[in-house]
């Protein structure tokens, strides 16, 4: 038995006075979006949920309200427990991860496991001080002191294991996973037995209600759910249908239980024998069931952020969650940061007049295809979207109506930019050719301008006219216009496929970004491209710089990312979705800004996307503006202020004694892990957290 002690890592998950929302927070849909694995009610009132990116969700009143809380790691969390109280929980994912609370999830610690396998599941028979968790190639871990220090055990396999079951103590306990695999151990853990389980399908799911002898698994290729009353030795299957069976459990005794899994399912027995199918309400697959006090009120977790609630035991299930999930791939805000629209698939147009607090569906006039651009050149009440099968719509009157409109083809149009009104503008698009319309009328007329290169035209940008103008797409395509379209000139940049161009200030200076991280920039109006370094080899898929040439920000494949200096450097962004972004924009400039994707993703910031304080300083009697920021943050050696680098801040840590003064460009260096405040010498401001990790 190989010891680990841990190293805890405070994460203060922003719940301090002075740190509202930061960074980027969920719109649509609510609570989010991401995939959530497993549920865990202490009462019928407080809850938590977790799931992918890390997420982690509490409810403290039956799930009318979710509070979304940032998580310390980006990988997914498959499991959480609150053993005792609503006070003390533990939540375990990829990579070994292990996190606990002590108080209610307000802040969590990262514990060390000693390993670097996924971990599944986390139960603590009865006790907050001695749990189990198991995961990938067999991993079986053991804590006897709140997961001060976890104890890797031999589990005598190298299959992966889904779940973990001690149904009165800690001495005997249940494992099973991959291959039908179920272990039982009848000494705490320190010995594992393989027993026979009569099938080689996958179990997820194993829970004994009452005792350590009636106990039911889970599973799928048509094993789905098993029962044992010997404690494990024969066990008979009670379910063998098409459908996975993610998670089973019996609330109040063993005759009384519930199975969810594939295909939104969820079935039911009240005589631990029989099972009854129920009407869930939706389509998405269920990971995980809780009924916290009886057999009554329960909560069910899967897909996309499905969140269903029963009060009469299953008979009905209502859906906790709210908005479209149709994916969206663009998003405008013309005007102000108040009324905006997105756009996406199964032709949905959303809008918002409240800065995103609330999105309303609008009709879309009958368009049959997707959407995946949208643009309102002057105001917010004169747009216009593309889609799918040259699907072209406009508006006159801020979504409230939509018209068809006749851009000259059917092939797929992925872009549109009206430069200077509502009255000239181009679409792009193609079907394995290079598609560009132009119209001078509003959209009533188009002709073709198509260059004919074997690859579509996937962005549009023209900078400070109707004349010169850019376009990217597949196979690394460029093209370039001087006089409104009439001539596209190929710029050579022999690369990946590119998603998106945007020229910030003149037609000088320009990004473009596209597959496999790829950024480039000209500076010589297209002459010569010069590859950036983006840090990332996730696909991008759209660029944004709001005001200038040095701010801006790029979405991609689960990827926001952020630069200050013109793409010198490309910093990523913690978004908490577990989703593709398909675009972003600032409206009025560097602070407040959206960006939407799979999912229905909708996701804003009002603070750059950083998790930053704002300092209010006076000069003159003006009030000055002014924001800092700590990278990386969290970090592990030291951390730098941009822009701040020569400046001196005083550092503080948690309980606010004062450890240091630092140059801001050698921040925290030879301090122990922590969180700790950081403020700017001789200003009266608000501090800003940072967290340093080992």
């Amino acid at each position: 038995m190989r010891h680990f002690r841990s190293v805890l890592i405070l994460a203060v998950l922003f719940l301090l006075p002075g740190f509202a929302q930061a960074g980027w927070f969920w719109q649509n849909p609510k609570p989010m979006a991401n995939t959530l694995n497993s549920v865990f009610f202490i009462d019928n009132n407080t809850g938590f949920s977790v799931g992918d990116a890390g997420i982690i969700l509490k409810t403290l009143d039956g799930g009318v309200n979710w509070t979304v809380y940032p998580s310390i790691i980006s990988g997914t969390l498959r499991s959480v427990q609150f053993p005792i109280d609503a006070q003390t929980g533990y939540a375990v994912g990829d990579l070994g991860a292990i996190l606990k609370t002590t108080n209610g999830g307000n802040s969590w610690v990262n514990q060390t496991s000693g390993t670097t396998n996924s971990l599944y599941s986390v139960l603590f028979p009865g006790t907050a001080q001695t749990g189990y968790a198991v995961g990938e190639a067999g991993t079986i871990l053991k804590t006897t002191n709140g997961g001060a220090i976890w104890d890797s055990v031999t589990s005598g396999t190298s299959l992966r294991l889904h779940c973990v079951h001690f149904p009165i103590d800690a001495q005997t306990g249940y494992a099973a996973g991959l291959a039908g695999y179920i272990l039982k151990t009848t000494d705490e853990g320190i010995t594992w037995t393989v027993l026979n389980s009569g099938t080689t399908n996958h179990l997820y799911s194993v829970h004994f209600p009452l005792d350590d002898q009636t106990g039911y698994v889970s599973g799928g290729g048509g094993t789905n759910i098993r029962k044992t009353t010997n404690g494990g030795t024969t066990w008979i299957e009670q379910l063998g249908i098409s459908k996975a069976f993610f998670s089973v459990h019996f609330p109040i005794d063993d005759q009384t239980g519930y199975a969810v899994g594939e295909d939104g399912f969820i079935l039911k027995t009240t005589n631990g024998s029989s099972w009854v199918e129920q009407t869930s309400g939706t389509t998405s697959w269920l990971y995980s069931v809780h009924f916290p006090v009886d057999a009554q009120t329960g909560y069910a977790v899967g897909d996309r952020g499905t969140i269903i609630k029963t009060t009469d035991g299953g008979t009905t299930w209502a859906s906790q969650t709210s908005g479209s999930k149709f994916s969206l791939g663009s998003v405008q805000f013309p005007n102000n940061d108040l009324t905006g629209y997105a756009v996406g698939w199964s032709d949905s147009i959303l809008k918002t007049t409240d800065g995103g607090a609330n999105w309303l569906s609008k009709a879309t006039g009958g368009a049959l295809y997707g959407l995946f651009s949208v643009h309102f050149p002057v105001d917010d009440l004169t747009g216009f979207a593309v889609g799918g099968g040259g699907t072209t719509l406009k508006t006159t009157d801020g979504g409230s109506n939509w018209v068809s409109l006749n851009p000259g083809t059917t092939n797929s149009l992925y872009c549109v930019y009206f430069p200077v009104d509502a009255m000239t503008g181009y679409v792009g698009g193609g079907n394995w050719s290079s598609t560009i319309q132009k119209t001078t009328d509003g959209g009533t007329n188009w002709v073709s301008q198509s260059p004919g290169f074997n690859a579509d035209v996937r962005g549009i940008h023209f900078p400070v006219d109707a004349q010169t103008g850019y376009a990217v797409g597949n196979s690394g395509l460029i093209l370039k216009t001087t006089n409104g379209g009439t001539n596209w000139v190929k710029q050579f940049w022999p690369g990946n496929d590119l998603r998106s161009v945007c020229f910030p200030v003149d037609a000088q200076t320009g990004y473009a970004v596209g597959f496999y991280g790829t950024i480039i920039k000209t500076t010589d109006g297209g002459a010569n491209w010069i590859q950036q370094s983006s840090g990332t080899p996730n696909n991008l898929y759209f660029v944004h710089f709001p005001l200038d040439g040095q701010t801006g920000y790029v979405a991609g494949f689960l990827t926001i990312l952020k630069t200050t200096n013109g793409g010198a450097n490309w910093v990523s962004q913690n978004t908490g979705a577990s989703y593709s972004l398909w675009s972003i924009h600032f409206p009025l400039g560097v602070q407040t800004g959206y960006a939407v994707g799979d999912g229905g993703t909708i996701l804003k910031t009002t603070d750059g996307g950083t998790w930053v304080e704002e300092e209010k300083a006076e000069v003159r009697g003006q009030k000055l503006e002014v924001r800092i920021m700590a990278t990386p943050n969290p970090f592990t050696s030291f951390a730098t202020v941009p822009e701040h680098e020569k400046e001196h801040f005083a550092l503080y840590d948690i309980s606010g004694r004062r450890v240091g003064t630092y140059r801001g460009d050698w921040i925290g260096y030879g301090l122990p892990a922590g969180v700790y405040f950081l403020r700017p010498e001789g200003r009266n401001a608000k501090p800003l957290r940072i967290v340093k990790v080992r």
